[in-house]
């Protein structure tokens, strides 16, 4: 990917939007900063971006944003409204559309309405390239190594605390209503709908962290990502019980920047556990701020598509389109990984 080339941020002055404007600048490409509402695009054209409006309500309108744009990330959530408009607005430009999704039901209809327009356009379309969905694949296909399959697939999200964005909150709302208040597990190779409770268990996350009390099938869009490529039929995700009761919590405080680069205190491990047959291989990664570490994941998927380095067309995760391990590697600057003795 040359630099100077046009990156369409759609949401773009979003939380997350901003993370990813900013750290396409930082790489030396442009920001092309998308979304409905003028006075923010406009404000943040201030700092020298140009922006244009465009709404999912309005084809033509996503039309003439994505001129002159070489890939187009999509931030605006909820993604049940805005993922198909912008990845059919992409296919039409010909060029790359990566989300960062975390809404399972809008992840799994980006595979099932796009995969055959994607490959049969030689179209890359990457939902989910963010810390759900995307980081978690990546981990459990680098964990994964020489298998071609696996019993089971775990992926558990230590959180130092959880302050959701406007966007989180109004993404969990839709997926609620989607799903008619109901929980959803990946079982038996298939998403499974269910009323029951969820179980509160120990997880023995790497030092420092250590043991903490999790919630057992607090599902993510890894149950969308993992499967979507690998053969492991048993998916299941967990959250740190204090990360979960904060995201719960009435009028759940927002994020609140510590660091010139606007992260907040929130501190993170993802810990990937993987089992086949009697073996059992295992991976971590840790950083800071689960929504800042989505724009280093996002700009990464959009400069290895458009230099080429990308293995599949179609709709495709990132352990698929990737190469997972030196994609984790490019990541050192933003995540530390740990590998315990003879894991992977």
């Amino acid at each position: 990917m040359g630099a100077g080339q046009k990156v369409a941020v759609f949401g773009a002055y979003g939380h997350t939007g901003r993370f990813v404007a900013t750290e396409l600048r930082e790489r030396g490409h442009v920001p092309l900063l998308l979304g409905r509402d003028l006075d923010k695009l406009l404000a943040m054209a201030r700092e020298g971006m140009e922006s244009r409006q465009a709404s999912v309500d309005d084809p033509a309108s996503l039309d003439r944003a994505l001129v002159g744009a070489a890939a187009v990330v999509n931030c605006a959530g909820p993604f049940a409204a805005t993922a198909g408009p912008v990845v059919e607005a992409a296919l039409r430009a010909g060029i790359p559309y990566v989300d960062v999704a975390a809404e399972i039901e809008a992840n799994v209809d980006t595979f099932a309405h796009f995969a055959e327009p994607a490959r049969a356009r030689g179209g890359v379309v990457v939902p989910a390239m963010a810390f759900y969905g995307g980081l978690g694949d990546l981990l459990v296909t680098t964990a994964m190594g020489d298998w071609t399959a696996a019993d089971e697939a775990h992926v558990a999200y230590g959180l130092s605390s959880w302050h959701p964005t406007a966007g989180t909150v109004a993404s969990g709302v839709v997926s609620g209503q989607r799903r008619a208040g109901r929980r959803v597990r990946h079982t038996g190779g298939r998403l499974q709908y269910h009323d029951d409770a969820l179980p509160t268990l120990e997880w023995r996350f790497p030092a420092p962290l250590g043991p903490q009390r999790v919630i057992g099938e607090f599902t993510m869009a890894d149950v969308v990502t993992v499967p979507s490529h690998l053969a492991v039929p048993e998916v299941r995700t967990y959250m740190t019980a204090n990360a979960a009761a904060d995201l719960s919590a009435p009028n759940a405080a927002s994020p609140a920047a510590v660091d010139e680069r606007g992260r907040s205190a929130q501190t993170f491990v993802v810990d990937v556990l993987v089992r086949s047959g009697g073996a059992e291989r295992r991976l971590s990664a840790s950083g800071q701020d689960i929504y800042a570490i989505s724009a280093p994941l996002a700009v990464e998927a959009v400069e290895r598509v458009l230099s080429g380095r990308v293995r599949a067309t179609g709709v495709v995760s990132a352990g698929a389109a990737f190469d997972a391990p030196d994609f984790l590697r490019a990541l050192s600057p933003h995540l530390s990984l740990h590998i315990p003795a003879g894991a992977v």
